[in-house]
């Protein structure tokens, strides 16, 4: 297990949530701005330490290219015209709202230049509420930090950062290329800076118990954190997570032990920590396993059902030790 979160301080809800089953990021988008907000999948070109061999080759074994097949290809401005033009298939909604998605890869794993000249135009557009940004805790320099702390002042600015599990052997096996040591000074760094952090948990995981991972929830629970994103293993045509699995090394988690797991999870967060996601995203293309997560609207119906029979509240068995 990881070293302990204590001095790290606990980040105080400042307006608890309604009493819903959980806190979800669209109960929280609409209390911050007023209205829906739809995100916008872009991809900035960068690569990842793990990948390129500056710390490893590969990347994470569950990682399809970096979740790079979400993104719109192209320059930027063509990206968001191609996102825009998605989400307008979707809804009707004539006057939407944006937050600027970059999940593939590692974002801040550039000089903070170029960093700056992809953000900040950004936030010129009144349409984009806030920037997202996905990356590691090891490519979170004081330049980048600092910059990002700069941007956050002119519109909010979440950083999401792929923990996946808290125990450094199972780290390893699924070559994340950092201690969780590291981890922990990212979330203080960025706790200083008064950024919104976003912790991405992957349970589920070849080897890990059901006591680990509650653990890292517990841990997780207590940091100064604003939200996680919790998904249950996904194996994926062409990670190399998926030949592991071929050989049968391990089985991905039940639709009701997932359900019965979130169970145990939600009322372990605080109230005020918002809950990103549920269940994950894999391309049905790309999906080998688990498959019932394929039907999305079935299982977060399920989801639901299970959450008012058991009495599901977040934040019901919520402690600081």
């Amino acid at each position: 297990m990881g070293s302990s979160s204590e001095k790290i301080p606990m980040k105080t809800p400042v307006k608890p949530p309604a009493k819903t089953p959980y806190y979800s990021a669209n109960q929280y988008y609409r209390e911050r701005f007023g209205h829906k907000v739809y995100k916008l999948a872009l991809e900035a070109g960068f690569t990842c330490p793990n990948r390129d061999g500056s710390l490893g080759l590969g990347g994470c074994t569950f990682c399809l290219e970096g979740s790079g097949r979400f993104a719109a290809k192209g320059s930027l401005a063509d990206q968001l015209e191609a996102a825009k033009a998605l989400v307008a298939r979707k809804i009707k909604d004539p006057n939407p709202r944006y937050i600027a998605y970059f999940q593939s890869y590692t974002n801040t794993y550039a000089p903070v230049e170029v960093l700056e000249a992809l953000f900040r135009p950004l936030l010129r557009e009144e349409e984009i509420v806030g920037i997202s940004i996905g990356t590691r805790p090891d490519c979170l320099p004081p330049e980048t930090v600092a910059l990002l702390r700069e941007l956050n002042l002119v519109k909010p600015v979440w950083v999401e950062l792929g923990l996946q599990t808290i125990h450094e052997r199972t780290a390893e096996q699924i070559n994340r290329c950092y201690p969780y040591q590291t981890f922990l000074g990212a979330v203080q760094r960025l706790h200083e800076a008064g950024l919104e952090t976003i912790v991405h948990l992957i349970f589920g995981l070849p080897g890990e118990s059901r006591e680990e991972m509650l653990q890292t929830v517990d841990e997780v629970a207590r940091l100064p954190i604003q939200g996680v994103k919790l998904q249950v293993l996904h194996v994926l045509r062409g990670a190399a997570l998926a030949k592991a699995y071929a050989q049968s090394n391990f089985r991905c988690l039940e639709e009701e032990e997932w359900l019965d797991l979130l169970c145990e999870i939600i009322p372990r967060l605080p109230e005020g920590m918002v809950i990103h996601r549920l269940t994950g995203d894999g391309a049905k293309r790309d999906l080998i396993a688990p498959l019932w997560t394929a039907n999305k609207r079935a299982v977060r119906n399920h989801m639901n059902l299970v959450f008012r029979e058991r009495g599901i509240q977040q934040g019901s068995r919520f402690a600081i030790e």
